[in-house]
């Protein structure tokens, strides 16, 4: 039933629903919290139970504030999945409740009444509501506190949660709202109330990256209310004043650069505040400077000020939670809120992949991480000019002797290690000695100058490792090498995991200079292994995946893989299909597999077939998770795809059994019909992977798999899933030198998005532009007669593609696409033959015999045919290094 205007609560609804609110929030209650949810879920289905909500939150004055509040909250819930289908009399209903309890007395009801008010115009906009706008201007002006701090409560939501609604046009209002709301706004810098300074304060900041006309146009009196707020006694506004500076040097730099040097100079002075939130806002400002590109002149001259803050900053504050971790023991088992959530990111195949590679830890922001950061990106930009100001505060630091100063100590090691890429330079005479000074540290009483020393260390890794041809640094490398192992084996989880970290850095520097070293290496990660709690643990996966990666075929002996394997198979073993901490383990085994090549025939036949069930599993659970028995989750999938791909890369063709008596090619088909992206960006991994080395296993699907992947070459969604489509496209290219003609079917369509893409190179990204060309070239190659009639439409854009690819064995194949399309149709390159010229002298020399000469004959051919000193012409036109290089090929 329809809600007539003067809807009435019945008592006996109005007291049921008061009673259920009155159990669900009371700490004391005896009921069943989950079943008197079900209850209130049960009655949200009667049409008017939103009503009731509405008018107990309004009306009922008998009741607790936290009933009314409580009321409140479940109504803003229900808004969010029910609005829709509301009656349009109910929602008139709730919303002429709320608009007069915008200045209720209490505080907690204006704020729910506003949190409601917010999510009506984020779901329905503003131009249903009418009322409401008015409603808020007269609270705004009624000079009465609680309803000028109601609706202010209200506007800061929705200036938060949708500030655009505001700086739009509304009928029948001739300005939009927010031309009616700011001047109000910046009148309210300067009232007496905390809460409205703070609120409006809050608003007007929410605009600065939306930039409306009516903040254009008031810029200068934003900016004066913002000196005057920025010595406000309250916290939270001089927290706002540096939150606002620091956006508008991010976004509008050139409305602060006639005050820069009033807004440096407050910037330092807060950047010392007592409270450490304002001292936090306010020490984003300098890393915020530097990105601006503004000139670094300006701040020069602050340095001297600025640097000595920053390092007093980064002394261990007293309640930093990491003092109270750094007690653990490693024999405390991790809680589960220490286990952090890690992403695997999809295998990519290609010059870079899209993924930050950031370490996975969701660490707290703090403000000592914030000047740290500021000190490594200030040192990024002024390079060794802070050094003279730095250097003796760090020495300092670092001299401090006693128990009492050893976070002061701490501090300047950090230092160093945030200093150690911008100031290389300046550093690099004194690098052995930082060295030296930084090895003995790494045996500190302290545990957190343990792990501390650890990371400082590996930020200087490429020098420790280019010293090892000489007798100093090579004993040097030995140190920290051996140091960092002992800290591996260290009984504080916090240095444990730093260590980890720091020797898998080291390891991606060293690379093959570990391999006289390898026994020593496994004898420490495998011990960590046996003793780390699951939160650890991961780390080593990491470390040993990347020692995997680093020493290549060398771990192939058996005496590395007695003390590397069976640990790792034990454990393999034990974790059940359904256990998250098998994605690092799957990890580790995809580096080892490709490291082992052949070598890890011994193991494939469990891991395949363990990838294979996981497969299974999770594609079954995705549509009847009970009998699966487990959850679906798409994360399990894209590790075992990975996987297989590495056994793939590693076994080669010696894969074939295993797959002949899987299931892998309708899992795989299944895969690549995905409807998410990383699965679909690891499926066509895989498919590329496995054309190469056994394209006979996939021939029963060929056409379907063919059909899929040029289908994520022509989507819409191109930017969003770029990476699938950089996937696919390499596949295509790798199918097609194996099966040749029977890639035909496809071909048009897969050119066609190829052309378009290539066309747009530099909206995209390099890898998906390389692919392109590469498996352009490879349909050339395989089905000339039925490309080289539309190349006219993309030598340009091909050309200029190819030249930008280094030395290989897929540009190779490339070129004799290009070499058969210009003996299918020569007259089709004349327009480009400019740039032409310029792919061919991109090699830096063509090792195969065979396509030098194909090359050579395509030039010649030119030559031949462009008489009359059109040929010379074309030359002309080339610059002298492109001259050079062509005279290889005697034209």
């Amino acid at each position: 039933m329809a809600a007539p205007a003067s809807w009435q609560p019945q008592e006996e609804g109005f007291k049921e629903i008061c009673g259920l609110l009155e159990q669900h929030i009371s700490p004391s209650s005896t009921a069943d919290k989950s079943q008197i949810w079900q209850q209130l879920q049960h009655y949200s289905q009667f049409p008017d139970f939103n009503n009731y909500l509405a008018f107990i939150l309004a009306r009922a004055e008998g009741k607790s504030a936290e009933v009314r509040q409580a009321a409140g909250l479940l109504l803003k819930n229900n808004l969010r999945t029910a609005y829709k289908s509301m009656a349009p009399a109910n929602q008139q209903y709730i919303k002429s409740e709320l608009l007069p309890c915008l200045g209720a007395a209490d505080r907690h009801i204006r704020s729910t009444v506003g949190t409601i008010v917010s999510v009506f115009v984020q779901l329905g906009g503003i131009t249903i509501w009418p009322e409401l706008l008015q409603a808020l201007l007269n609270c705004l002006d009624s000079n009465e506190i609680n309803h000028m701090e109601g609706a202010m409560d209200a506007l800061s939501k929705i200036c938060e949660d949708i500030p655009e609604v505001l700086d739009s046009d509304v009928p029948g209002l001739a300005e939009r709202p927010i031309n009616i709301f700011l001047p109000r706004f910046l009148q309210f810098f300067r009232s007496p109330h905390t809460s409205l300074r703070k609120l409006s304060l809050g608003s007007v900041n929410q605009y600065i990256m939306l930039m409306p006309s009516a903040l254009f146009t008031s810029m200068d009196q934003y900016l004066q209310g913002l000196f005057v707020l920025a010595n406000d006694s309250a916290t939270e506004v001089r927290k706002l004043v540096c939150a606002a500076f620091v956006q508008l040097i991010e976004v509008r730099p050139s409305f602060l650069e006639p005050h820069l040097r009033n807004v440096i100079e407050y910037m330092l002075q807060v950047n010392k505040d007592a409270d450490d939130g304002v001292a936090l806002e306010a020490c984003e400002f300098w890393s915020a400077y530097c990105d601006a590109q503004l000139p670094p002149e300006n701040l020069k001259e602050f340095l001297p000020r600025l640097l000595p803050i920053l390092l007093s900053n980064m002394v261990y504050a007293d309640d930093d939670e990491s003092l109270l971790e750094a007690e653990e023991d490693e024999s405390l088992p991790d809680r589960d809120q220490d286990l952090k959530p890690r992403f695997h990111s999809s295998r990519f195949h290609g010059a870079e992949n899209l993924e930050d590679d950031d370490d996975d830890t969701v660490n707290v922001w703090n403000l000592r991480k914030c000047s740290a950061a500021a000190l490594d990106v200030l040192s990024n930009m002024f390079g060794d000019e802070i050094l003279p100001t730095l250097m003796p505060i760090i020495q300092a630091k670092l001299a401090t002797s006693g128990d009492a100063a050893w976070k002061e100590r701490e501090a300047a090691v950090l230092a160093v290690g945030a200093i150690a890429e911008g100031c290389i330079i300046g550093l690099y005479p004194y690098l052995s000695e930082i060295v030296a000074f930084l090895i003995p540290l790494l045996d500190d009483k302290f545990p957190l100058i343990r792990s501390i020393s650890c990371w400082t260390l590996s930020r200087f890794s490429k020098f420790i490792v280019q010293g090892i041809n000489h007798q100093n640094g090579h004993e040097q490398f030995d140190k920290v090498l051996m140091g960092l192992l002992r800290r591996i084996l260290d009984t504080n989880k916090r240095v444990q995991e730093a260590a980890c970290s720091a020797f898998a850095t080291l390891e991606e520097e060293a690379a093959e200079e570990l391999a006289p070293r390898l026994e020593v290496i496994l004898q420490h990660l495998m011990c960590a292994f046996g003793k780390y709690q699951r939160r650890n643990l991961r780390i080593v996966y990491d470390a040993i995946g990347t020692l995997a990666d680093a020493v290549g075929q060398e771990l192939n002996q058996p005496v590395y893989l007695e003390i590397l394997m069976p640990p790792l198979i034990a454990k393999w073993q034990q974790l059940p299909n359904s256990d998250k901490d098998l994605f690092p383990l799957l990890e580790c085994f995809t580096s080892i597999a490709q490291a082992l090549g052949i070598g890890f025939t011994q193991f494939a036949l469990p891991v395949f077939q363990r990838c294979i069930d996981i497969i299974q599993t999770q594609q079954l659970a995705k549509v009847d998770p009970v009998s699966a028995g487990v959850q679906y989750d798409k994360e399990f999938i894209v590790c075992a795809l990975d996987l297989l791909s590495g056994l793939v890369e590693g076994l080669g063709s010696g894969i074939e059994s295993l797959i002949a008596q899987s299931s892998l090619r309708e899992l795989l088909l299944q895969c690549c019909m995905d409807d998410a992206p990383d699965v679909k960006q690891s499926a066509f991994a895989l498919l590329g992977d496995l054309a190469k080395v056994c394209p006979i296993h996939l021939h029963p699907r060929l056409s379907e798999f063919l059909d899929l992947a040029a289908k994520q070459l022509n989507t819409s969604k191109l930017r969003e899933t770029i990476s699938v489509a950089n996937n696919a496209c390499w596949a295509i290219g790798e199918l097609a030198i194996k099966v040749h003609q029977e890639v035909s079917p496809v071909v048009m369509a897969v050119i066609s998005s190829l052309v378009l893409i290539l066309q747009h190179s530099e909206e995209l990204n390099k890898s998906l532009i390389e692919n392109s060309a590469i498996t352009l070239g490879r349909l050339a190659w395989v089905c000339p007669e039925i490309v080289a009639p539309h190349m006219e439409h993309f030598m340009q854009s091909w050309c200029m593609a190819l030249s930008m690819i280094r030395d290989d064995i897929e540009k190779e194949d490339a070129f004799r696409g290009l070499c058969a399309m210009v003996k299918a149709n020569p007259s089709g390159a004349l327009s480009s033959l400019v740039f032409m010229c310029r792919a061919i002298a991109s090699w830096h020399e063509i090792r195969s015999e065979e396509l030098h000469n194909d090359v050579c004959q395509v030039l010649h051919g030119y030559k031949q045919m462009l008489r009359n000193g059109a040929w010379d012409q074309c030359m002309s036109v080339l610059e002298p290094p492109v001259k050079d290089k062509l005279s290889k090929y005697q034209v």
